[in-house]
């Protein structure tokens, strides 16, 4: 481990730990950290000797497709306000909290934008942070998201501290006036390692897959050979490689299967042969590894090997389960936290798994239908989670047997029973 100094004109490093010893900060950069090759001027590179960035990275269809896939999943679920009462949960109505949530954050960025972003900085950098801006009276009025590459996280007189630099400027937040969401954060809160930079040796050899195959179609599907034959100059070897090169670039172009080569001239291939060239079992097994690393199920990097109708809809449950819980978990106790305070216990947001299931109109009006006739859900409140307005009658709940209303299976009434009078 080395000591380095911050010193003027020099870049910030992203998410460096600080040990404030004195009033001059040390910056304290580890091994692991990625971005402790580009200070030196090094390049990160993985396997395969291939250069590791997030835009090379994303240049991978499977990598590309489980960030997405996450972010997007993760962005479009509702967030609800609730507040704990002597009857249970009641929803909170009219929220402000609410309207930043799943509304607009702040007037330039819809909730949507704002958390799909968020969790492609998660997904791809490791880490996100954005700034809680509040009144006069502590209210919360705006939710701003920072440039990770322009924070500078530390630990200053024993609080933790995000110094954020643009454009010449410098800023202070407090802990409690920041969103803070990291894939893998250490243990003192300070350092968060990213998905992409952990995992350079898989990325790079992914990359390295993907080059050679382009390499390989660019010179019109044509490994690598070797010319044999009875040279006699140095100028007739060129000529003769130059000549069984066009004939084959003219062969592909026309689609014929054969070329003409000199007399007493033999071509032998070097490398694997062209049906292995597109290298389909690496590049399955390169999907599989990238699925690993998010937690994702096969069917959800698009990888239908092995699929069927039953082990799909398995792993949608583990999906939900082991997967989108623990980062919806995260999200929850953190703005819980840092948008209600540690001594608030009866307001809190929760994500709605629910949303899940709106591209699936067949399953959803079951789950409410079984909900309304086991009395969990009144009428009007399953007409809510479908975006329908409230009809008269419909706030008791019923459960399956003559379908009367709760209070009168209670007291041992019948809904058609008389009057006193004998009378129906």
């Amino acid at each position: 481990m080395k000591l380095f100094r911050r010193s003027r004109g020099k870049p910030a490093i992203e998410n460096p730990p600080v040990e404030t010893r004195s009033d001059a900060p040390v910056q304290i950069m580890h091994s692991s950290d990625p971005n402790l090759p580009q200070f030196l001027g090094l390049q990160v590179l993985g396997g395969a000797g291939e250069e590791v960035t997030i835009e090379t990275a994303l240049s991978i269809p499977a990598l590309w497709c489980a960030v997405n896939f996450l972010a997007r999943t993760l962005a479009k679920l509702p967030i609800g306000i609730f507040e704990k009462s002597d009857n249970g949960r009641v929803k909170v109505q009219g929220s402000r909290i609410s309207v930043l949530l799943n509304r607009a954050p702040n007037p330039e960025t819809t909730a949507f934008d704002w958390r799909f972003a968020a969790y492609v900085d998660v997904f791809t950098k490791g880490r996100h942070i954005s700034f809680i801006e509040r009144n006069g009276k502590g209210d919360v009025v705006n939710i701003w998201p920072l440039d990770i590459d322009k924070v500078t996280v530390s630990r200053r007189n024993g609080r933790k501290t995000y110094h954020y630099k643009e454009n010449g400027k410098s800023h202070d937040y407090a802990a409690k006036d920041v969103i803070d969401l990291a894939f893998m954060p250490s243990a003192n809160g300070l350092q968060s390692r990213s998905p992409i930079y952990s995992h350079k040796l898989t990325i790079g050899y992914a990359i390295a897959v993907m080059k050679y195959g382009a390499r390989i179609f660019g010179s019109d599907g044509v490994p690598p050979f070797v010319v044999t034959g009875p040279y006699t100059s140095p100028g007739a070897m060129d000529r003769a490689s130059a000549d069984l090169k066009e004939a084959f670039s003219e062969a592909s172009a026309k689609g014929q299967a054969s070329v003409n080569i000199p007399e007493g001239h033999t071509v032998k291939p070097v490398g694997v042969d062209p049906e292995k060239m597109q290298m389909n079992e690496t590049k399955l097994q390169n999907v599989v590894e990238i699925g690993r690393i998010y937690s994702l199920p096969p069917v959800f990097v698009q990888d239908l090997t092995n699929g069927t109708f039953s082990n799909t809809e398995q792993q949608d449950l583990q999906l939900v389960k082991h997967t989108l819980s623990s980062w919806l978990t995260e999200f929850e106790q953190e703005i819980n936290l840092k948008l209600y305070g540690r001594d608030e216990s009866k307001i809190y947001a929760e994500a709605n798994l629910d949303a899940l299931l709106r591209g699936d109109l067949k399953s959803r009006m079951d789950a409410l239908a079984q909900g309304i006739n086991s009395g969990q859900l009144t009428p009007n409140e399953g007409r809510a989670l479908n975006n329908r307005e409230n009809k008269p009658g419909g706030d008791e709940l019923f459960m399956q047997g003559a379908m009367a209303p709760v209070t009168q299976l209670v007291g041992g009434e019948k809904p058609n029973e008389g009057n006193d009078d004998g009378e129906a």
